[in-house]
């Protein structure tokens, strides 16, 4: 039997690619680099601004369940504590917006830590009702917690002078923070994921026994993911709390949790830019459903559903199916 010789393949071989991403996603990359300058000119900036908190909470989710294949119920606690703390040291301690964004980031992560202790080592159903049981005792706590302000919240809450010279008063100085804050995260994560941990975690989420078996101690992997990914949401929770200037019981709530989920769904879990898309599709039929009362979660519902049948990998997932170019 002749021994079959693989050669390294030339650069010309090679897939073509721009700091990690391929033609396509470099191309998805532009649209929405082009979308986030010329939109604050176009659009209300604090829309544009709720948009890219989502965005930036809906991300950290799919890192999680698109990448890793760990479904959480509770990602509304990091979110809504990472929004309580940031809300809570800018008001009381007086301390910078990008200092109280940093520590709603790292409440968040402390908050995964603890929790993702706790549910690692389940997977499936039992994950996900772990994660759903520990995000309502959370629920509770921030209910009750003198600092939370209960069901009034934390109001008036300053967006402060970033680094104390540059005053986030106005909603495009505002913008252009929570522009880079976005970007920055939405980039870590795609570096991320298209790492060599981030390959593992790809292979935990198609075969975990057989990961386990080549060497991988894969609830150190999880656990780690599990982490960045509530880190980024506590992030994006605290940047919302600057933005409205308050943090309430709503951010911690189920409900905030079913909507992360549902923006995945209807972006394509599993994409780099599936996420934002859903998140912008969710935010905009609220807006533009907001004089119909309690009818806007009905519409959500049904759009909900004829996205499922009618794009079953999501938005992007199907145009990426289209194209044939991972999105």
């Amino acid at each position: 039997m002749g021994v079959t010789t693989v050669l390294p393949r030339t650069a010309a071989q090679r897939p073509f690619s721009i700091l990690g991403f391929s033609s396509a996603q470099a191309v998805a990359l532009l649209l929405l680099l082009t979308a986030i300058i010329v939109a604050p000119w176009v659009l209300y900036p604090v829309f544009l601004m709720k948009i890219l908190c989502f965005a930036l909470f809906a991300c950290a989710f799919n890192l999680l369940i698109g990448f890793v294949g760990l479904l959480s119920f509770g990602h509304a606690a990091y979110f809504g504590m990472g929004s309580y703390v940031t809300a809570w040291t800018a008001k009381n301690w007086g301390v910078t917006p990008e200092l109280a964004i940093l520590l709603g980031g790292l409440t968040g992560g402390a908050l995964g830590c603890l929790f993702g202790a706790l549910a690692i080592r389940r997977q499936g159903l039992y994950f996900a009702m772990i994660t759903l049981a520990l995000a309502q005792m959370n629920y509770f706590f921030c209910l009750q917690a003198p600092f939370t302000g209960g069901e009034d919240g934390i109001q008036q809450v300053p967006r402060g002078d970033l680094f104390g010279l540059f005053s986030l008063r106005s909603d495009f100085a505002m913008y252009a923070v929570v522009a880079i804050v976005f970007l920055v995260f939405f980039l870590l994560i795609h570096r991320v994921v298209h790492s060599p941990f981030g390959q593992v975690l790809k292979a935990i989420r198609e075969n975990e026994p057989r990961a386990t078996s080549l060497g991988y101690r894969t609830d150190d992997y999880k656990l780690i993911a599990f982490v960045l990914s509530t880190f980024i949401a506590g992030i994006a929770g605290g940047t919302k709390a600057l933005v409205f200037g308050i943090a309430t019981l709503t951010d911690v709530n189920y409900s905030m949790s079913g909507e992360v989920v549902l923006m995945n769904l209807l972006g394509g879990m599993g994409t780099i830019f599936g996420p934002v898309v859903g998140a912008g599709i969710i935010q905009w039929t609220e807006n533009a459903l907001s004089g119909a009362g309690s009818w806007v979660t009905v519409t959500q519902g049904i759009i909900f559903v004829a996205c499922v049948l009618a794009f079953r990998r999501g938005v992007v997932g199907e145009i990426s199916a289209l194209i044939k170019r991972p999105l």
